[in-house]
């Protein structure tokens, strides 16, 4: 399942790694580069309820292995694209099949592990996307730089069938929904805590997103003299280290975790926007990036899962829509800032999205981010 997230994650950010490379070779500017990771979001979308609703009820491993098989024909669609029509195409497809990934992998990851440590696991099989952050991004911009982008997305088609034999051979079934326990969707989103948490998955993601998509310009922007693999790989490794402090305490301190990882974003983002020119501050600022949002998706699926209960699936498929719309928002219109008022606007805007999400979860004590331990029933 961690490897799964790794090839979700590297497909929908090697755009980002790759944004010269990719308007080099397709013939367009950085701002149109940067809409193949929006096309992506829409994807997920469009497909991420409607199929997580149709689905919920099938056993959970053969959902998983046409997900992944998904991603084969996208990224081979994207590797061999004559033009930018047809690679907008392939990632929408792209995005379709992470929707249907990211609202089945947390359900699923729970429903193997025993009750008492569910964060733990849910942390564990999230744990390929810091992985994707720290070494995958990084290693296939520098891939990309040397061999082209085509290459790098052929290398995940690979990457992809590997895993399909993989899940074959080792991946336990679990069972859907049972289809008289199957609250109706419209109802979901009114359980007591829903709401509050995918505002957070919005606001979170979408000041993440503005940063990520648009790093290559962002870093062209303060002249820090840091090559954007060498960020990204930063980025990633503190990723890591947000990951691992996630795993160890999500069971017992969700809550905390959540207030602090935002709050250090927002130092961050407040170092990125008055100091960033400087390379130390730059290079701090990247770190504290990378250990608040680390851990962000398993702490959010969990505080979801918990609320959510038996609809865990749904309501996941639920934050991945709106995790999808604010890396949609993100692309886009972070292509029209970057036009209007330069990379340099990005670290403000992150900065307010955080503030605004760090009243919303102070809020929500009673549902969605409540304090002390985890219900472990």
């Amino acid at each position: 399942m961690a490897a799964t997230a790794f090839i979700v994650i590297m497909t929908e950010t090697l755009p980002a790694g790759l944004l010269l490379e990719i308007s080099d070779g397709l013939v367009i500017s950085e701002a149109a580069a940067g809409q193949l990771i929006s096309a992506y979001a829409f994807g997920a979308v469009l497909c991420a309820i409607p199929a997580i609703a149709l689905t919920r009820g099938y056993r959970r491993k053969p959902i998983l292995i046409v997900a992944v098989s998904g991603f084969v024909v996208a990224n081979t669609m994207t590797a061999v694209a004559p033009d930018f029509a047809v690679a907008l195409g392939a990632r929408l497809v792209a995005g379709a099949f992470s929707g249907i990934v990211w609202g089945t992998l947390a359900g699923y990851a729970r429903k193997i592990s025993p009750p008492a440590v569910a964060g733990t696991a849910l942390t564990v099989a999230m744990a390929g996307t810091p992985v994707a952050f720290a070494i995958g991004t990084p290693l296939a911009t520098f891939l990309g730089t040397v061999t082209g982008w085509r290459a790098t997305f052929m290398v995940m088609s690979v990457a992809a069938v590997a895993l399909i034999v993989w899940i074959v051979a080792a991946v336990p079934d679990s069972s859907g929904q049972n289809s008289t326990a199957q609250t109706p969707l419209r109802r979901v989103v009114l359980i007591p805590g829903v709401g509050s948490i995918l505002a957070v998955v919005l606001g979170w993601f979408l000041a993440h997103n503005v940063l990520y998509t648009y790093i290559s310009p962002i870093v062209e922007h303060l002249n820090v003299g840091i090559r954007v693999d060498v960020a990204l790989a930063i980025f990633g490794a503190a990723s890591l280290a947000g990951l691992g402090v996630t795993g160890v305490l999500v069971d017992r301190m969700l809550r905390a975790l959540v207030l602090s990882s935002l709050i250090v974003f927002a130092i961050g983002a407040i170092m990125f926007a008055i100091f960033g020119v400087n390379p130390f501050v730059f290079i701090v600022a990247v770190l504290l990036w990378g250990m608040s949002f680390g851990g962000a998706a398993p702490l959010l699926q969990t505080a979801l899962a918990d609320a959510s209960g038996p609809d865990a699936d749904v309501a996941n498929s639920m934050l991945t829509t709106v995790a999808n719309l604010a890396i949609f928002g993100g692309g886009a219109l972070g292509g029209m800032a970057l036009g209007v008022s330069g990379a340099g606007f990005f670290p403000f805007a992150a900065l307010v999205l955080i503030v605004v999400v760090i009243i919303v979860v102070a809020a929500s004590r009673v549902h969605g981010f409540v304090p002390g331990q985890r219900n472990r029933s």
